[in-house]
């Protein structure tokens, strides 16, 4: 299986949250592999950059380098990105586009998105654990 860490996992990591540190030490050790989407990358990148918080990029990079890094390079990705839109469009419970971005590549590569945003709750078939929650 693929976790992927959204944004405010990968923050907590950052932070030094022993629960979220604990949960990617155990999925990993039980064979799981951990994703970091390209969304989530471009936004604690660019956050990091910012506040030239270097310690905190170090931590950053060493996580990137255990990690698989889920671009958008495919055509699906943006097709099931629209369909999703489209659908929560019509249900008026539209969200974010960085977060249907989001749950377009979890979908597209059947993953498991890791975060603590309740808006996934919306997309139909995404599968979403909460690691900051014990």
């Amino acid at each position: 299986m693929i976790y992927v860490l959204d944004t405010n996992i990968i923050s907590a990591i950052l932070k030094g949250n022993k629960l979220v540190r604990d949960k990617v030490q155990q999925a990993i050790m039980q064979g799981n592999e951990i994703g970091i989407n390209a969304i989530s990358y471009y936004e604690i990148k660019r956050g990091l950059l910012t506040n030239n918080a270097t310690r905190q990029m170090q931590t950053f990079e060493r996580l990137c380098e255990g990690s698989r890094i889920l671009l958008m390079g495919s055509k699906d990705v943006f097709d099931t990105a629209a369909g999703i839109y489209a659908e929560l469009k019509r249900a008026g419970k539209l969200i974010k586009d960085a977060d249907i971005l989001i749950a377009s590549i979890v979908l597209s590569g059947d993953f498991t998105l890791v975060s603590d945003d309740s808006d996934f709750q919306r997309v139909a078939g995404l599968k979403v654990e909460n690691w900051l929650q014990g």
